[in-house]
Formats: C-alpha cells, structure tokens, sequence
C-alpha cells in the first residue's frame, strides 16, 4: 500500500478539523488539501469516489441548501459528479485517502480505518 495519506477538506468544516485533530494526533505524515482553494477535476473526483467503494449518488449531499432545488431522481452518476464539481458544497467531506482506500470521515473517527 501506498503510505501517502491524503485529506481532501474544508477548513472551516467542524468534521474536516477533528479528522486533521486525529492526523495530527497519529504523527502520521499527510498532505492536506482544501478542494476549495485546489479544485478536484472531474477524473479525480470519479477515481474518489471508486477509492470509497460508493457511487456519486452516497457522496452527493443531499441535505444542502444548493440540492434541495434539484429532482435527484432524474440525475444520473455523471450529473451528480458534474454539479460537485461545480460546487463543492455538495460533496461529503472530509475524505481521506491511503493508498487505494477511502473514507469519508463522518464521523472523524473514520480516518483511524486508515491509520
């Protein structure tokens, strides 16, 4: 495995800070990065969510104020990846990659699956 960990984050998300909380706590090297400041493209984003072993649909949230518009039973795997793309805001945070594995870190316990 592939001892890079990496978090895919939002700084000011409560989630985000108690993974980096518990990274940090490990003494395990990671590479943080803010998908708001350093956008994910659309392959990464597809390769994310086939890391987590979920489809766009489980990543996608549903409950902000930017979906609640959106009929999401019309919108297939490759609308829900582009309207992430679009707004970050919509995909679940963090992520945490290690290797060829993922976890969406909610709650931030999750990450220690990886550590």
């Amino acid at each position: 495995m592939n001892d890079k960990i990496t978090i895919y984050q939002k700084p000011t998300c409560s989630k985000c800070r108690g993974t980096l909380a518990i990274l940090n706590e490990s003494g395990q090297e990671y590479e943080s990065i803010n998908y708001y400041e350093t956008p994910l493209t659309t392959d990464q984003l597809r390769e994310l969510i086939h890391k987590l072993g979920l489809t766009a649909r489980d990543v996608f949230r549903k409950d902000e104020s930017a979906a609640r518009d959106l009929n999401l039973d019309t919108l297939s795997d490759e609308d829900l990846i582009e309207l992430m793309i679009g707004n970050p805001d919509l995909m679940q945070r963090p992520i945490v990659v290690h290797g060829d594995k993922a976890r969406i870190c909610r709650p931030p316990e999750n990450v220690r699956d990886l550590i």
